[in-house]
């Protein structure tokens, strides 16, 4: 590795690609490739555009700090999802809403990613008026659009460029809930369980043949009779319907274990699969 100065992020990401078999890593890779390919395009159509360029640049400005944060919050989500997805496939992935975002507000985070970038590489670029912000940008870009746009980018360069991705966004997360800008805070707060996840829960049938012994509702402590229809957890604990319902409604937890649910908030969601993917690297 040629980085010595890893941060904790990056150190979690690499200890969990090491778990990957090979067939995961390639997968990985394509998909990220043909992901980045993306986002560069339609940062390029941004650059080639002044008119484009402009409105982007000026839907930042509207932003306040919390949105944008939520903006990067979203992009690393949708990272994240990737990346728990190739890990093992019977992954619940987060469901539409927390992951997906309109072309405006894509374009929109892509800018300010690169923007914060440019500041970090160079402090003083960005002191220039913004009229000339696009030149400076294109100029910053053009030796690594021309890599990455080229058929010989290694599998190992597009992978340094995933991490990297998602350790920039880990990491100003990180720096907005420490600052206390509102978008969350170090202590876990409860949130209600994505309503697509709770339609999709499956129903089955109490036998007397369960090999878990489960007979008791936890959550009302009465039995749950044979030959009735109650609800199963990811993490196979059963509970009446009744009972579980307007539990998830207010929680994204297992009563029994603390699993824990996907849930239509993006900073519950990223703590969440990020849980996923250090309790993973620490499988070596």
């Amino acid at each position: 590795m040629e980085k010595l100065d890893q941060s904790p992020s990056e150190t979690i990401i690499m200890a969990t690609l090491s778990t990957f078999t090979s067939h995961q890593l390639s997968d990985l890779t394509l998909y990220f490739s043909a992901l980045h390919h993306r986002h560069h395009r339609r940062i390029f159509s941004l650059l080639s555009s002044p008119i484009l360029f402009s409105l982007t640049l000026h839907h930042i400005h509207t932003l306040s700090l919390h949105h944008k944060s939520i903006l990067i919050a979203k992009h690393l989500l949708s990272q994240l999802a990737i990346f728990t997805h190739f890990m093992h496939n019977n992954t619940i992935l987060p469901p539409p809403s927390t992951t997906s975002m309109k072309h405006r507000d894509l374009d929109a985070v892509l800018l300010l990613l690169l923007l914060c970038e440019l500041r970090q590489h160079d402090p003083q670029a960005l002191d220039l008026p913004p009229s000339r912000w696009r030149a400076v940008i294109c100029q910053y870009i053009a030796k690594d659009a021309l890599k990455f746009s080229s058929i010989g980018c290694s599998n190992r360069e597009v992978i340094m460029k995933f991490i990297e991705v998602m350790t920039k966004c880990k990491n100003f997360i990180n720096a907005m809930t420490n600052a206390g800008d509102g978008i969350g805070g170090k202590d876990r707060q409860e949130v209600a369980t994505s309503a697509a996840v709770v339609v999709a829960l499956p129903s089955v049938e109490v036998s007397g043949d369960d090999d878990d012994g489960e007979k008791e509702c936890v959550i009302c402590k009465e039995e749950m009779k044979e030959g009735r229809d109650v609800c199963k957890l990811p993490c196979h604990h059963k509970f009446h319907w009744i009972c579980i319902l307007p539990w998830l409604k207010k929680r994204d937890t297992c009563p029994c274990c603390r699993f824990q649910l996907p849930s239509d908030d993006v900073l519950a969601e990223i703590r969440r699969l990020w849980e996923v993917v250090a309790k993973m690297s620490f499988q070596l």
